[in-house]
């Protein structure tokens, strides 16, 4: 069994207890490059949906990261992210939707249950994570704002704020700004998906996301798209930005898949950060739906999952 209800751990328990003790001086180390959204304690409820695995290390989860509105090395995000203010902040939710409106975060958060839910997270380059996030499930939100019968997709887009994220700016850019990303509805509505808030106890750092990002478990990593500004919903399939920049190997889907490679490798296997060994480290395989097939899987009864990838 994959999951498993969450016993009544604290913080210190769920924590490696080296990091635990040192997480002031964590914080403080890294804080000063990159963790301006991070620090404040987030009281969370556990969560059936956590997995028993051992949560990767603190320390890596915060600096080894693809966030390229801050640059493209994995160092470059934790290095770049501090700058940016990430209070206040606005959501705009519209699209078909009875309650559209820019929403501060603060009043978004309000009534929402923060719950601990300890993750898989699995990356389209073949490598995986364990992470201890805190957040509330998309479909919370979703409920409030009241869907229009004619919906299908939600739509999402990230800030774009050159003067603060400084992969955005230059004569160079990777992707088109603003990121944008989408599920369909009842992808976003499955109880698994979640809008994250922090991590490992405490406010999001902004190299992660800060302060408000996707997580899409049973999808690859870019799927969850970080720091958000806008959520629409639509009755047409939106534009996500790896499709647009390399439709034929990032397709809407992205369902974790040993059996779809990328292009350029394998999807049969991946490595899992801090298991030591670095890029050599022994690999492990990759579990179909990374591993949350009893909870999605019949999401798509009836679909080639080649073809939609």
């Amino acid at each position: 069994m994959l999951l498993r209800h969450a016993p009544d751990l604290s913080e210190r328990e769920v924590t490696p207890r080296d990091l635990y003790l040192n997480r002031r001086h964590l914080l403080a180390g890294f804080g000063g490059m990159m963790l301006a959204g991070a620090g404040a304690a987030q009281a969370a409820v556990k969560s059936p949906f956590s997995t028993d695995e051992t949560p990767t290390s603190l320390k890596d989860i915060t600096s080894y990261n693809n966030f390229y509105e801050f640059g493209t090395d994995k160092s470059d995000p934790a290095r770049n992210a501090g700058r940016l203010t990430v209070k206040p902040w606005k959501v705009k939710i519209d699209g078909m939707v009875g309650k559209p409106g820019e929403y501060d975060l603060d009043d978004l958060l309000k009534g929402m249950t923060i719950e601990e839910r300890i993750y898989r997270m699995r990356c389209v380059e073949g490598w995986s994570m364990v992470i201890p996030w805190n957040g509330f499930p998309l479909a919370s939100l979703l409920k409030r704002v009241e869907p229009q019968s004619g919906a299908k997709f939600v739509a999402f887009e990230t800030l774009v704020r050159p003067s603060e994220m400084s992969g955005q700016g230059g004569f160079f850019k990777i992707l088109d700004w603003p990121y944008v990303e989408g599920l369909r509805l009842d992808e976003a509505m499955n109880p698994l998906t979640l809008l994250a808030t922090g991590l490992y106890g405490e406010s999001l750092p902004n190299q992660n996301g800060a302060p408000l990002r996707l997580v899409v478990p049973w999808k690859y990593g870019f799927k969850g798209i970080k720091s958000i500004v806008r959520i629409s919903l639509t009755d047409k399939q939106p534009a996500t930005s790896w499709n647009i920049q390399a439709p034929q190997e990032y397709g809407f889907y992205s369902n974790v898949n040993p059996e779809v490679d990328h292009p350029r490798w394998s999807q049969a296997t991946e490595r899992r950060i801090g298991d030591g060994g670095g890029l050599f480290a022994k690999r492990r395989p990759t579990l179909p739906f990374n591993g949350y097939a009893d909870q999605v899987a019949s999401l798509y009864t009836g679909m080639d999952l080649r073809k939609f990838y």
